[in-house]
């Protein structure tokens, strides 16, 4: 693909995607200002997606490593990037030297493809610190709380589906099908135990105490309903 054709951050997220799903992860898009996290077990990979290799990607991608050892970045494949030059051998120097891993993405073909051309390798041991450790804590809650990937890595100016609002649409779903509920019955259904915290605070507008203890789906809520068509499906689903 040519870069005349606005090549995108969020265009890189498929390919690299399929690569760790075979690999045997769970693959997440937009976790906690992380452009891409794959999960496996107690590994936790995450993945900054960019259009060129640059300073400022290098900057983000470090402050990752609070986060998780396992620290890659992405960036398309272009002719610039020769493995035998001399510039090609310096900029994977540095990148190995920050403890990255590297995965170039060609859009030459079809389909897309990825390639990891090295993986992240630390140099010396960090520190867990316990900020670290919360940092770590929130991106792994984070994903725990989602159902699937409902975001595309690397996206701009787009609307994340975050646990918050996932629980918050698995509410109202709830809701529109049975009527009226209480937060109790509503958390026997599976809609877990910020139920009652979501139902009162009502960020979204989305819900309507009727009566006391009781709650229904908001005209706001029905007529925002249809913006998460894929979503509604799920919980339609169970």
């Amino acid at each position: 693909m040519k870069e005349k054709t606005k090549l995108q951050e969020a265009d890189l997220y498929e390919p690299i995607q399929k690569h760790f799903i075979q690999e045997g992860y769970e693959v997440y898009g937009e976790v906690k200002d992380c452009d891409m996290a794959a999960i496996k077990d107690d590994e936790l990979i995450i993945i900054e997606l960019k259009r060129n290799l640059s300073v400022d990607l290098l900057i983000q991608a470090t402050k990752r490593l609070q986060i998780s050892e396992l620290v890659y970045i992405a960036v398309p494949k272009k002719p610039m990037y020769k493995p035998r030059s001399k510039r090609w051998k310096d900029i994977c120097r540095l990148v190995k030297k920050l403890e990255l891993g590297l995965i170039l993405v060609s859009f030459s073909g079809k389909p897309k493809k990825s390639e990891i051309i090295f993986h992240p390798t630390p140099y010396k041991p960090r520190k867990n610190t316990d900020s670290n450790k919360r940092k770590r804590q929130e991106v792994l809650k984070e994903i725990d709380g989602r159902s699937a990937d409902f975001n595309i890595g690397g996206t701009n100016r787009t609307q994340i589906m975050t646990a918050y609002r996932e629980n918050c649409i698995q509410i109202a779903c709830y809701l529109e099908q049975a009527g009226e509920l209480s937060p109790k019955l509503l958390i026997e259904m599976g809609t877990g135990e910020k139920t009652s915290s979501i139902l009162t605070k009502n960020y979204y507008g989305w819900f309507d105490r009727i009566r006391r203890g009781v709650y229904v789906l908001s005209e706001k809520g029905k007529q925002e309903m249809s913006d998460y068509p894929d979503l509604l499906a799920h919980y339609r689903k169970e």
